[in-house]
């Protein structure tokens, strides 16, 4: 395997009683291979697929940030058995001293999907079989919240297709137990699925506080996706919609839904889409609702085709392309990014399949034919949209992650002491590591992981932005770019980029252009 995947694992490698075989997906904190049991077993299935996590190797505080949305995860699996939930059957912890990469990781069995709503909304923006979708992910909620569990991160990419057309939730890294009316999650970071009344609100010791109702809004978003190809409130960016969000709730505009949608859609969607979370339906009257609208109770709908070829090659081409398509789509929603090729590009058949499935993410904010790893673009993309600051954009970050370490996470440079994807400092990291702003207790220790570093520059430059003069000289996101490498005071004495960084801002000028999609940068 050439892929740097965050825990490598060889094809036909033994866990417990299943053996390891393609790889699906891969992300900064783990990643996921297809699985076949070789163990007898009388209530294991045939196949399934592991999401192995890096606990044995990891970091102190990625190892901490590791357990906590692990512990979430599987304290739901175990507790909670529901038909529109996605199966655990078992974990595992891997015991090979002589694998240390792999030695003590965390293994979820989980069970096995065809395909993802992402998959089948990128292919099919509006599928006929909506309305059956959405009353089975109606069904999978309303399970949740009758259990006193909030999902934290409903969104298109978190919802499985099963080989029978049934649905299932999943990822429940950011699933948190209700205590009373709220729970705490670490984060509720999607702008496109987050109510308003979360988009600026404080992060405290334990996290940030969520009402059931945050999910309720979601679903309102999702079904709004899944009927018209459109999200409900304006705008060409999440930025721009998360602002909407923003008027809406202050009542100094007003929500304006698709005309496509029928008048009983109409008003499901009113109902999730309130103002403020007192007016909110709940997720059991939702259901009973949307049932209604959708004329069937608990239905299956049909999975179709995600990717149809304009020509009829030879029917193993296509069954193999597909195949490989539909799972790396799937495996968005075991909460890792997707990898194809390793990000190269090119080539066809199988493996061309999964990269396009993978690269697509973020495409209205980043080339997707440029070499950004695809693993990365999830994290770019997020982190930019974290940040209100016009200036810090996905292209920006993923321009100054190119020319700080050639998208390299484990760059090492101690004659500089800089380290990572986003060479960064350990004594200057300690003061951007964390997301409720506070600086680390400590000064980190490399490695540092890309789902560390990554969101850390994009809180930097987010803070640098706005103390950057106005009356300076040059592009203002190549100055952003440049106060990172130098500081913002340094720039703003020299009136603009400062003579000894004029290689650097070039090159950071050079990839802004390549990376941003035609009308954007």
């Amino acid at each position: 395997m050439t892929e740097p995947y965050a825990v490598p694992v060889p094809k036909g490698y033994r866990v417990g009683v299943w053996e390891v075989r393609e790889p699906l997906a891969t992300g900064a904190f783990g990643s996921v291979y297809t699985a076949r049991r070789v163990g007898d077993s009388d209530v294991l299935p045939p196949t399934a697929a592991l999401k192995f996590l890096p606990t044995g190797t990891a970091t102190p505080r990625r190892l901490a940030h590791l357990r906590e949305l692990i512990e979430r995860e599987v304290e739901l699996y175990r507790r909670l058995r529901h038909p529109r939930l996605v199966r655990m059957y078992e974990t595992l912890t891997v015991d090979d001293p002589g694998r240390p990469g792999l030695d003590g990781a965390t293994v979820l069995v989980l069970e096995r999907a065809e395909g993802s709503l992402s998959a089948l909304l990128a292919a099919t923006p509006r599928p006929a079989a909506g309305p059956a979708l959405l009353a089975q992910i109606c069904e999978g909620l309303a399970q949740l919240h009758g259990a006193g569990w909030v999902h934290g991160d409903l969104k298109p990419a978190n919802v499985l297709l099963m080989k029978d057309g049934s649905v299932r939730l999943a990822d429940f890294n950011m699933a948190a137990e209700l205590e009373g009316t709220h729970a705490y999650t670490p984060a509720f970071s999607t702008p496109d699925y987050t109510p308003p009344e979360l988009l600026w609100t404080e992060i405290g010791e334990r996290g940030r506080r969520i009402r059931a109702s945050a999910d309720v809004w979601a679903f309102g978003v999702l079904a709004h996706l899944v009927l018209t190809d459109s999200f409900p409130l304006p705008g060409a960016t999440p930025a721009a919609r998360r602002d909407a969000a923003a008027a809406y709730a202050r009542g100094t505009d007003e929500l304006r839904l698709s005309p496509r949608l029928t008048d009983d859609w109409r008003e499901i969607i009113s109902a999730c889409l309130t103002r403020t979370h007192e007016h909110r339906i709940t997720a059991e009257a939702l259901l009973r609702r949307v049932e209604a609208a959708a004329g069937t109770r608990h239905g299956p709908f049909r999975l179709p085709r995600l990717r149809p070829g304009r020509r009829r090659p030879r029917r193993a081409s296509v069954v193999a392309g597909a195949a490989a398509g539909v799972t790396a789509v799937a495996a968005l929603a075991y909460g890792v990014s997707v990898w194809g090729d390793g990000g190269r590009g090119g080539g066809s058949g199988a493996g061309a399949t999964a990269n396009v499935s993978a690269a697509t993410y973020g495409a209205s904010d980043l080339r997707t034919d440029r070499g950004i790893p695809p693993a990365y673009r999830l994290l770019i993309v997020e982190t930019a949209h974290d940040c209100d600051q016009q200036e810090v954009t996905p292209a920006l970050i993923a321009a100054m992650l190119k020319v700080e370490s050639d998208f390299d996470p484990d760059l090492s440079d101690p004659a500089n002491d800089e380290y990572g994807i986003a060479r960064w400092t350990p004594r200057v990291l300690r003061w951007w590591m964390n997301e409720d702003g506070t600086p680390g207790e400590t000064v980190p220790q490399p490695p540092f992981p890309p789902a560390e570093s990554i969101p850390a520059m994009g809180r930097y430059l987010c803070w640098i932005a706005p103390r950057l003069h106005d009356d300076l000289r040059g592009d203002r996101q190549v100055l952003v770019a440049t106060a990172y490498r130098t500081s913002f005071d340094t720039v703003n004495k020299a009136g603009g980029v400062p003579p000894d960084v004029r290689k650097y801002a070039g090159r950071v000028a050079h990839y802004l252009k390549e990376y941003a999609p035609p009308g954007r940068k």
